[in-house]
């Protein structure tokens, strides 16, 4: 039996994956080039991108197929793709630009994800070398000192927001709840307030998220920062009214066409803003991200925020984790940088300047905003590093709002059931379309799984049984509705939850909040959806609950890693309940969401 029947046989490629390695055998024999190896390569790398990688890596392909089969050496492997006509080479001058697939090193990638890579580090590049025209940063020391008191004293938070004044690329991570937001309306303040004083006008800004939910939850934390800028000794009312207050999916900001993966704007018809700024960045995909840099006009700002450590995105790549590693970390500044910043930083420990994105990059510290009563920055912390045997220790031994329900595998059954149910069938009592949406973000049952017992889509079932019967209405009362698709007609997108109310002549209604309040939909117009009352970690990024309850599979799953532990826990504000055993949870503390790429390198290169 041939590697590439085993790899299908036990179900580790797709149909799509093996149907491409089929394409190139019938079409290898008329050429006398259909060599098991370059098939198997082909299918895999195929395979690869469903997966999240960007391509495969030949040195370790068990990465992205979990097959038992004897792997092609590397080396033997490397050399028999380098010889076919369906595999170009970067540095060969006679690979043919048709070729479907580009081997690098020890990376294999199927041509598009290849160039969108290339492109994405084209463009950071260019956006970071670029620098904006430098205005006399010390006319806005008396505001900056204003803004951020704690700036002579290593304030990492003044630290950001004295580079986006010099840096035209500049990315702020770190965890829940360490002011990224808050930082960044500062920045933006800070670049207005700069324009005013230098007579020009202020410049064109705009926000964004990767989905509709993380957009109006980081237009909501701009709003309240706006509101306390405007209390700020030195801060004009002005300033204040000329900053952003709504955000748009990622989508919609670069301009969707119908049955099109391309945009309105791209590298030739670039966005028209003069700063770009994007949370929740981590949920970026490849060719979306490199979408958005080719649209980045020259002299313009972007700024990244994100949690590095947060699961990556759904599709492929792991960009900002990338874009971060290249950039490197500390607390040293190119030397020119920390020059010219120290009449709003004071001294600044100086570097020599080792690369393209060096001095692009500040981590914020933890300072969770997690309720008093929640204990949750030691646990976030041993989960971020894998860390099993504290982690356990801290979860048995107990924190402030956090429980341990060690080896509950059914959190909807026993004792754990009623307290569980109880929010939902008291905001089923509700008849405020605004109330009700609030009461929706109390709770929220997160699992690692979409299918299967302990799946989303299982647990939604049970829960809408237990709340309105076997024999429910399919909208009945309270239920909670999460949205699964971009409807730009609708307005709304992929990650909004509604809730359904009965209006007094008996009809459902479905109620999203917007911009302006809540707005009413009849069910059977909405775009794609799903119940909301459980949901998997990756449609709860980007969202917050007062209580969270994290639900972990019976056995290990490949699904399960510390990022998507990590992400899940940090989701709470108020009280976590875990339901796991210590088995499952090493299990997936030992695993680490390792995405392949050569994007880090490119970027260092």
């Amino acid at each position: 039996m041939s590697l590439l029947d085993a790899l299908l046989r036990q179900g580790a490629l797709r149909p799509v994956d093996h149907a491409l390695a089929q394409s190139l055998r019938r079409l290898g024999r008329e050429v006398d080039d259909a060599d098991d190896r370059v098939l198997v390569a082909a299918a895999l790398a195929s395979s690869a991108i469903a997966q999240g990688h960007a391509g495969l890596d030949l040195s370790r392909p068990q990465v992205a197929c979990d097959a038992n089969v004897e792997w092609p050496d590397a080396t033997q492997w490397r050399e028999a793709l380098a010889a076919s006509r369906w595999v170009a080479s970067p540095s060969r001058d006679d690979a043919s630009v048709q070729a479907p697939l580009v081997l690098e090193g020890d990376l294999l990638y199927l041509r598009r994800y290849r160039e969108y890579e290339r492109r994405l580090a084209s463009h950071l590049r260019r956006i970071a070398s670029a620098q904006p025209a430098e205005g006399d940063v010390s006319a806005l020391a008396p505001l900056f000192a204003a803004l951020f008191p704690g700036a002579r004293e290593s304030d990492r938070q003044a630290r950001a927001a004295a580079l986006a004044l010099l840096r035209s690329l500049l990315l702020v991570t770190g965890g829940p709840g360490t002011g990224k937001t808050t930082t960044i309306a500062r920045v933006l303040l800070l670049l207005i307030a700069q324009s005013a004083l230098e007579g020009r006008p202020a410049p064109r800004i705009a926000l964004a998220a990767p989905t509709g939910r993380a957009a109006e939850r980081m237009a909501e934390s701009l709003r309240a920062a706006i509101a306390r800028l405007r209390d700020v000794p030195g801060v004009d009312a002005a300033w204040c009214d000329a900053l952003p207050t709504s955000a748009s999916t990622l989508h919609r900001l670069l301009g969707t066409i119908p049955d099109s993966p391309r945009f309105r704007h791209d590298a030739d018809h670039p966005l028209p803003f003069d700063a770009i700024v994007v949370d929740e960045a981590s949920m970026v995909d490849l060719p979306l991200m490199c979408k958005l840099v080719e649209a980045v006009p020259d002299g313009a700002r972007l700024i990244l925020l994100g949690d590095r450590d947060q699961l990556p995105s759904v599709e492929a790549g792991d960009v900002l984790a990338a874009i971060t590693d290249a950039a490197g970390e500390g607390d040293a500044l190119p030397a020119q940088v920390a020059r010219a910043l120290s009449p709003l930083l004071g001294e600044v420990p100086q570097r020599e300047d080792d690369g393209v994105l060096a001095g692009h990059r500040v981590q914020l510290q933890r300072g969770y905003r997690q309720a008093q009563s929640l204990q949750l920055a030691p646990l976030a912390d041993a989960l971020r590093t894998g860390d099993a045997a504290h982690a356990i220790t801290l979860l048995r031994e107990g924190l402030a709002g956090v429980r341990f329900h060690e080896d509950v595998s059914d959190p909807l059954a026993g004792a754990s059931r009623d307290a569980l149910l109880a929010p939902w069938r008291a905001a089923m009592a509700l008849h405020d379309p605004a109330e009700a949406l609030r009461q929706a973000q109390t709770l929220r049952l997160l699992t690692a799984l979409r299918e299967g017992p302990q799946g989303a889509a299982a647990l939604n079932q049970r829960i809408e049984d237990a709340l309105a019967g076997v024999q429910r209405d399919p909208y009945f009362h309270g239920r909670l509705l999460l949205v699964t698709e971009n409807s730009y007609r609708h307005g709304l997108f992929n990650g909004d939850i509604g809730v359904v109310q009965r209006d007094a002549t008996g009809v459902p209604v479905a109620w999203f909040a917007g911009p302006d309040g809540v707005r009413g939909f009849h069910p059977a117009s909405l775009p794609a959806h799903t119940g909301a009352f459980a949901m998997t970690v990756h449609k709860a990024q980007g969202s917050e609950f007062d209580t969270v309850w994290l639900l972990l599979p019976k056995q290990d799953a490949r699904t399960l890693s510390r990022e998507l532990l990590y992400t899940g826990v940090t989701r709470a504000r108020r009280e976590l309940h875990v339901c796991a055993s210590d088995v499952v949870l090493q299990a997936a503390l030992a695993r680490h969401a390792q995405r392949v790429s050569g994007l880090a390198g490119r970027l260092r290169d």
